[in-house]
């Protein structure tokens, strides 16, 4: 659950372009912006304190007790939205929104499958449908990812949302019965070479034969006939 909680000290920032939200990232600042009460406010926070409040117990679903510096006001909220780098891998940009602990929110959760099915033990291939779920709960009780046993997935199971086991304090937005969560399919047959090669030659053969035949038909010559004197 993400009942962890951290406080990020963040710095208000009055530029918004481009070449100022460069120039942060060149100094390990990430540029964001908080959502809350009021209009959004602009603000900056170093990536090395980001990334230690978001790889805790809770993932990105910490609840980050943001403070604005030379304030004491005290802002809980979650992350909203992370861009990163698709090179580097660094955070770009994040944006943050204020919550109310006592009121619940939704959120998108991640799948994790565990187990090992006796579908895919016997040959079947898995297959993750769904990867995430929309989540209703408190900030606090947001889970960090959704957890799908596959232990009993034979070849052609279906799970669903609605074989998973409930989640205390949570609701699942998506319909329980429509959203497959994962399958086991049966495994591909492939054809063998020799007989993918003979089936090919067959058909060449089949080919020739009637290109033969057209060749012949188009060949013959109508019939002379006799001229009277």
């Amino acid at each position: 659950m993400s009942g962890d909680r951290y406080k990020l000290q963040v710095q208000p920032r009055d530029d918004r372009g481009s070449r100022h939200s460069r120039r942060l990232r060149a100094q390990g600042v990430v540029p964001g912006v908080l959502y809350g009460k009021g209009e959004p406010r602009a603000i900056a926070v170093p990536e090395r304190e980001l990334r230690a409040a978001l790889t805790g117990n809770s993932g990105l679903h910490a609840i980050l007790d943001v403070v604005l510096e030379g304030q004491q006001t005290v802002h809980p909220s979650i992350l909203a939205d992370l861009q990163q780098d698709p090179i580097r891998g660094t955070v770009s940009h994040i944006d943050l929104r204020e919550v109310r602990l006592d009121q619940p929110i939704q959120a998108t959760v991640v799948v994790q499958l565990v187990g090992e099915s006796e579908g895919v033990k016997g040959g079947g291939v898995l297959s993750l449908v769904t990867r995430e779920l929309q989540v209703e709960a408190l900030p606090t009780e947001i889970p960090e990812n959704v957890i799908a046993d596959i232990s009993g997935l034979a070849i052609g199971d279906v799970l669903r949302l609605e074989d998973l086991p409930a989640i205390e304090n949570v609701i699942f937005l998506d319909d329980p019965h429509e959203t497959v969560v994962a399958t086991v399919s049966a495994p591909r047959v492939e054809i063998e070479p020799e007989v993918e090669a003979e089936a090919e030659l067959e058909g060449e053969e089949g080919e020739a034969a009637e290109g033969a035949e057209e060749a012949g038909e188009a060949g013959e010559a109508p019939a002379e006939s006799s001229d009277e004197e």
